[in-house]
């Protein structure tokens, strides 16, 4: 049976809503990915190295933290998500360390200490030894109410444990013409709100400010920003489906109507996207803006 699911945003310092499917694998094996340009150009810019002392919020499965760590990067990593921390454990983690025993992650010795991956919201992770010197919330704001929201608690929460001057990177969805996924994201807002209205996790429009007010909120420093091009591509409808549920941006019009129904007018609404191989392509940009605290 396919479970139900609310829309619990990593942020928030509370625990995730248990589950019982597949969507934490299915966000790990298919739909992560689509954002590694991001992560990739982020740490580019940064020049992400073995000096860097980094703390993720919302690391979800840890692909973020384990492309850092592969450039020498001291990875903290905090979720509330139970089951994406578990996956991130798996990728990450050498033998011995925190996490399933004999569960072995290729880049934890390289920087001297393996990464921590903490179950909680940033006050769960008070730095070990020396400060972070990188905050990084990679989970993209701009598409739900709300977001932005659990977001400057959130962050809040994390400057105290960064050394003073840190840097601290936002991310959110691009404009909706830049990002052709937003005409599939429309099916969740006309399921969860038929009569017109607005549900809390209802899709929202990204504002272009998104980002530097999240920022000025929580009393950070604008220091330049950037667009990078995240094109979300699948095998087929499939996995093109299982991946968008997995990303919680329809949890709140499963909630009103059923995952079925859900799943069926998503594949309705990507046909337009579908190529001549049956594969799915769609084009997308996503923002970021760097901070100082």
């Amino acid at each position: 049976m396919t479970p139900t699911l609310v829309r619990h945003h990593r942020y928030a310092d509370t625990p995730a809503p248990v589950d019982t499917g597949t969507r934490a694998r299915d966000w790990a094996e298919i739909q992560e990915r689509m954002l590694s340009p991001l992560y990739e150009a982020v740490y580019e810019r940064l020049e992400i190295g073995s000096g860097t002392r980094m703390l993720s919020l919302g690391c979800g499965s840890g692909l973020a933290l384990l492309i850092a760590a592969a450039r020498g990067a001291r990875v903290t990593g905090v979720d509330t998500d139970h089951d994406r921390l578990a996956l991130a454990r798996e990728r990450l983690l050498p033998p011995g360390a925190e996490g399933p025993a004999g569960r072995s992650g290729p880049y934890g010795p390289a920087t001297g200490a393996p990464p921590r991956l903490i179950d909680g919201g940033p006050s769960a992770a008070p730095a070990d030894g020396v400060p972070y010197n990188l905050l990084t919330a990679f989970d993209p704001i701009g598409r739900t109410t709300g977001d932005s929201e659990v977001l400057v608690p959130a962050l809040e929460a994390a400057v105290p444990l960064a050394a003073r001057g840190a840097t601290v990177v936002l991310t959110a969805w691009g404009p909706p013409e830049r990002c052709a996924t937003a005409s599939v994201l429309e099916v969740a807002d006309r399921l969860a709100n038929p009569d017109g209205g607005t549900r809390s996790g209802a899709r929202r429009p990204a504002g272009r400010d998104d980002l530097e007010e999240v920022a000025a909120r929580a009393g950070l420093k604008p220091d330049g920003s950037g667009r990078v091009s995240c094109p979300f591509g699948y095998a087929g409808l499939d996995s093109a489906v299982r991946g968008l549920l997995s990303t919680g941006l329809f949890d709140t019009a499963v909630a009103a109507t059923d995952c079925g129904q859900v799943a069926k007018e998503i594949a309705e609404a990507l046909h337009p996207h579908r190529r001549s191989d049956g594969t799915v392509w769609m084009p997308n940009v996503f923002r970021y803006l760097v901070c100082v605290c």
